[in-house]
């Protein structure tokens, strides 16, 4: 016997209806295809009067276009090939200054380590 009255019993909810009510995922990709024009393509594009396409997951300019600029990429990769390059030997530099660095405060940690002892010692002699 329940303590505040009867007890809980919530009504049943009703079954639910069909998530979806197109029969198109029924069919076969073909049809699919043909009914909903999935047919896409190669994706194309128009850059600075330049068309791209692409393809193997890069983009590609499509022959004709490009043929009178590929001594403008030519001379951009060897640029970029010369900054990275110059920024590789910049790296290098930065760390052997910093290894000169960490070295030379070692160094003066020491020296000053030992000049505190040394004055520790002549004021005990006194």
């Amino acid at each position: 016997m329940p303590l505040f009255g009867s007890t809980f019993s919530p009504k049943k909810t009703p079954p639910r209806k069909c998530a979806s009510l197109s029969n198109l995922h029924l069919l076969d990709r073909s049809t699919r295809e043909v009914e909903l024009g999935l047919e896409y393509g190669i994706p194309t594009m128009n850059l600075a009067g330049q068309s791209l396409k692409f393809e193997n997951g890069q983009w590609v300019a499509e022959s004709g276009n490009f043929t009178g600029d590929r001594r403008e990429m030519q001379r951009l990769r060897k640029h970029n090939q010369q900054l990275e390059e110059e920024n590789n030997l910049l790296r290098l530099k930065v760390d052997i200054l910093l290894d000169m660095l960490s070295e030379t405060t070692a160094e003066s940690h020491l020296m000053e380590k030992e000049l505190e002892e040394l004055k520790y010692h002549s004021r005990r002699r006194k």
